[in-house]
């Protein structure tokens, strides 16, 4: 007789009993993982493309322009696409400076004596700074280093002046600067309220070391439009920024600029979108791609709402902006969606139109979107957003699914061992009674034989 065995017994019955329930848990399971790990490369495919949009936006527009100049070392010039293509001459008679003094020899003196003292600038604005707060090592005297982050530290400062103290040849100094460029960052100390001592001799008596002064400019070279401002970039022409960074002799001949077409630029620009749009193209069809004996369907080849999300993207490909579309810009899709660019035809259409890449793209801004790039930022924001938006709506609907089927595992789990003992139970019993049987018939054999 075949001996039983109560554990492999009970097991395989409590398996049986479970079996089913197990089955149908274990793919509800399995498909809520995938269906999460989707979620979140779905996520992250949407996010890179809207970071895309938000990069493009931020470029100063898709259509580019190369700058030149005559002369090298005196400027340098960057270009938005509201450029025209053209020349411009300057003269640079002076650069905007900040302004720069240095009080020398300045005595170290009895807290006592720390009156507050007034920075002023020429702007109007100003700040006092309390030297008597200003012994930080509470040795008694206010130093050069102690004055310096008094003014550093003053209320109403707010990083319009820097104070620094250099050392040189054995000497030191306190050095303020003003952090603004023009005439209007001039400096100022006033030391009427210390009394009568060193210390206001020498914080009454600074050296300049750079004078505050505006930028002067003549458009169209000398004798042409002056311009004055305190920085030295310059937006005067519209689409174009000019940094100066040199001043001009009398005698050198005008600076020109000359902003023109880059092609290749504004085509590599197109191409930034075609590559993220294709990209996240290749990652929803994977998402979303039919099931074949060859090949698993993706978790979401069913889901209607993925597909609209598809949909919708396409629809905002092909929308018209002010009468023009991309496919007249010379941007083209395959049979599969993915995008690729006709530069000759690109070139055509802006020569007709050089606004026509603004009119299409227009702007992912979040305060004024316009175009396709603000269309499709838009529409993304609707499933990225972190509150509200379809991703995180359908994750918090699958944590719960997953919530719940952990606790109908939990379930199950005491079933199968509830199962488990009942059957081992059993079993056992059976086996001790089989064993006893065993040893009966054994006995009746013996006596049998001496019979």
């Amino acid at each position: 007789m075949a001996t039983l065995d109560p554990v492999t017994t009970a097991t395989q019955l409590a398996t049986a009993y479970t079996q089913s329930t197990q089955t149908q848990l274990t793919t509800q399971t399995q498909n809520a993982q995938k269906r999460a790990t989707a979620l979140t490369t779905l996520r992250s495919a949407l996010s890179a493309f809207d970071t895309a949009l938000s990069a493009l936006s931020s470029s100063k527009g898709l259509k580019q322009f190369a700058t030149s100049f005559n002369t090298s070392g005196i400027a340098t010039a960057t270009t938005t696409s509201k450029a025209q293509p053209g020349s411009y001459q300057f003269h640079v008679e002076q650069l905007a400076t900040a302004h720069q003094i240095v009080f020398e020899d300045l005595p170290a003196v009895p807290v006592s004596l720390g009156g507050p003292i007034t920075v002023q600038l020429a702007d109007g604005s100003s700040f006092n700074v309390n030297l008597v707060a200003a012994d930080s090592d509470s040795d008694g005297t206010i130093s050069q280093a102690e004055i310096a982050r008094a003014i550093n530290q003053a209320n109403d400062n707010q990083g319009k002046v820097v104070a620094s103290v250099v050392t040189t040849g054995g000497q030191t100094q306190l050095l303020l600067n003003s952090t603004s460029t023009g005439a209007a960052g001039a400096i100022t100390v006033d030391a009427s309220a210390l009394p009568p001592s060193t210390l206001q001799t020498a914080l009454s008596n600074s050296r300049q070391l750079t004078a505050a002064q505006d930028a002067v400019v003549w458009l169209g070279g000398q004798g042409g439009v002056r311009m004055q401002q305190a920085s030295n970039t310059f937006n005067s022409i519209e689409g174009v920024s000019v940094t100066f960074t040199r001043a001009m002799t009398n005698t050198e001949a005008p600076l020109t600029l000359t902003v023109s077409d880059d092609t290749a630029g504004t085509a590599s620009k197109v191409q930034e979108f075609i590559k993220a749009y294709n990209t996240l193209r290749t990652a929803i069809d994977s998402l979303t791609k039919s099931g074949s004996e060859s090949a698993a369907a993706g978790p979401f080849a069913s889901d209607a709402g993925i597909r609209t999300l598809s949909s919708r993207l396409n629809s905002i490909l092909r929308t018209e902006y002010e009468g023009v579309s991309l496919t007249a810009l010379g941007v083209k899709a395959d049979r599969n969606g993915q995008l690729s660019l006709d530069q000759a035809r690109m070139e055509k259409a802006l020569q007709a139109d050089p606004a026509a890449l603004d009119k299409v793209f227009g702007s992912a801004s979040i305060s004024a979107p316009t175009g396709l790039l603000g269309g499709m930022s838009q529409y993304l924001d609707q499933w990225l957003d972190s509150g509200s938006g379809q991703i995180a709506t359908r994750q918090n609907s699958l944590q719960i699914l997953q919530k719940n089927l952990s606790a109908r595992q939990t379930r199950l789990d005491a079933q199968y061992d509830h199962a488990y003992q009942r059957y081992l139970m059993q079993f056992t019993q059976l086996q001790v009674l089989q064993e006893r049987m065993s040893q009966t018939s054994g006995l009746f054999a013996t006596v049998g034989t001496t019979a």
